[in-house]
């Protein structure tokens, strides 16, 4: 098993990027390095200038982003950490694979609906074309299994239909070049909501700070945000489809499941019945228990610009190692003669 995913570096993480997506590429690096298998997580930072970004800002997301996942689990002696921009090679394999994309494929893709919006026309190039560089980014790598969210599932398809078309128009029957990836459900990741809005996603581009739990949060700013989170006047209930009709109680109940590694049920049987004066405390400090040391090791990695270049630079050189002998497989399948 060959597990390729990536993330694009953003700066302000939080709770909800924790939850959402990092926890479980700790989870995938143990259950495959366990079963001999390999993972490469890379930083999108190619994928990042596919909409209006500032350089300084990209450069200095990019480490942070390192610092945060090794701070989180993390191993690069284990997982292959890179970022796109040292491994030239997804950019060139994703020009090799403009040729077998079709435009109808890309046009159907609903984040390219969603992103350029009305203003199709004045929309970069880059971002009608992420979803080849996305094919690129796991075909060059001959992945097995990719982890899919639902807002994912469309272009990993058109990734499948890419590497099936070119098999089919560049090579034998019996020798394909590109292996066609395999969805990877990974465990429900939770869905973290703001902490002044139940029904808002938590985000980094809400001007409330006190509407997120950010990496950097020290153990009192915390507690300070939980205590000042929105809530009702209700007691939680016992019975989990009572919350439906609540959503900050509800987001506030799955922080503390998602992070005792408990669930809905189990939390509101220790404190159904129960108001927020006694729950928010209580979820308070399981957050600073459990996000304290990661914070304290982001903190420290991401003061150390040389060590986190060091882990993208070696990270980057056996992510070339597997790349470019495929790249060049891609060439002279399409008849590129090269020196």
């Amino acid at each position: 098993m060959r597990i390729v995913s990536g993330i694009q570096p953003t700066g302000n993480l939080h709770l909800g990027n924790y939850l959402g997506a990092i926890r479980n590429w700790v989870a995938m690096q143990d259950e495959v390095s366990a079963q001999g298998g390999q993972c490469l997580y890379f930083l999108a930072d190619l994928h990042a200038i596919s909409m209006p970004h500032t350089p300084a800002d990209l450069a200095a997301n990019t480490r942070e982003m390192v610092a945060a996942l090794v701070a989180c689990g993390i191993d690069p002696d284990r997982s292959i950490l890179f970022n796109q921009a040292q491994v030239p090679q997804h950019a060139e394999l994703q020009w090799l694979l403009n040729g077998t994309a079709r435009m109808g494929w890309l046009n159907r893709m609903t984040q390219w609906k969603d992103k350029a919006g009305k203003n199709r026309e004045g929309a970069s190039v880059a971002l009608f074309t992420y979803p080849v560089l996305q094919a690129a980014d796991v075909l060059l790598y001959g992945a097995t299994h990719v982890p899919v969210g639902d807002d994912q599932k469309q272009h990993l398809e058109l990734a499948r239909d890419i590497a099936q078309k070119f098999n089919n128009d560049f090579c034998a029957p019996d020798a394909p070049l590109f292996t066609l990836p395999a969805p990877f459900i990974p465990p429900e990741a939770a869905r973290i909501m703001s902490l002044r809005d139940g029904t808002a996603k938590m985000s980094k581009s809400d001007p409330s700070d006190m509407s997120r739990i950010n990496m950097t949060d020290s153990a009192d700013t915390i507690m300070q945000k939980v205590r000042k989170a929105k809530t009702d006047p209700e007691p939680l209930p016992a019975d989990k489809t009572e919350l439906d009709a609540r959503p900050e109680a509800k987001n506030l109940v799955a922080i503390y499941a998602a992070m005792a590694g408990s669930n809905v049920d189990g939390v509101l049987a220790t404190f159904g019945g129960e108001g927020f004066g006694r729950f928010k405390p209580a979820l308070g400090e399981l957050l600073v228990e459990k996000l304290g040391p990661i914070n304290a090791r982001f903190l420290e990695l991401r003061e150390d610009r040389e060590a986190l270049d060091a882990i993208l630079r070696q990270g980057s050189e056996k992510a070339r190692a597997l790349a470019v002998p495929m790249l060049g497989r891609t060439y002279a399948a399409l008849g590129l003669v090269r020196g």
